[in-house]
């Protein structure tokens, strides 16, 4: 007999998962200064995965995502896949995913008597954009053969996006705690 708990884990994993591969179809934008790493909206889901998920289910939807994209799934924005997607410049920020959704779902559970709407908002800031860049600058610099302080630079044109991308993952969990709070499983 299937324990019903179990099964929707699976579920809400796989679902974010599939969100993250979702955002995926939007429009990748390349930016020449960025040297080949792209804007795109998966980090908002990243984010929400952390987020509503909380820091485990949300590392594992990211480490489920990851591992249908090196088997070759084209899941990432502008359709790439494959080990490859792994050896390029934007490599800190795949490996980072899963360490960004788990902070953002750990600083969540540790605000879970705030309010919703800034703890959210903070979580995606920390995990999404603090950490995330962490490793993604450490991933330009190693592939792009540069110092980390010019490959922290060159960051400061995703910012914009990213806190955009923060103050959306925010109001999501706001407006999906108020109408379905047992769906914020990072507060449980």
């Amino acid at each position: 007999m299937s324990n019903p708990s179990t099964e929707r884990t699976i579920a809400q994993i796989a679902l974010y998962a599939a969100l993250i591969a979702a955002l995926g179809l939007l429009p990748k934008f390349a930016i020449p200064i960025a040297g080949g790493i792209p804007i795109t909206a998966q980090s908002l889901g990243v984010m929400l995965a952390g987020v509503m998920l909380g820091p485990v289910r949300g590392a594992i939807a990211l480490l489920l995502f990851l591992l249908v994209v090196a088997l070759g799934l084209p899941l990432l924005a502008g359709g790439r896949g494959g080990i490859g997607v792994f050896m390029g410049p934007s490599v800190g920020f795949l490996v980072g995913f899963p360490f960004a959704a788990f902070t953002c779902g750990l600083i969540m559970k540790l605000l879970k008597n705030s309010p919703v709407l800034p703890a959210a908002w903070f979580s995606a800031a920390v995990g999404g954009i603090a950490i995330l860049y962490v490793f993604g600058i450490a991933g330009m610099a190693w592939k792009m053969d540069t110092t980390v302080m010019q490959a922290a630079s060159v960051m400061v044109v995703f910012l914009p996006g990213d806190m955009l991308k923060v103050l959306l993952a925010g109001l999501i969990a706001q407006t999906v705690w108020r109408g379905m709070p047992q769906a914020l499983i990072s507060r449980a």
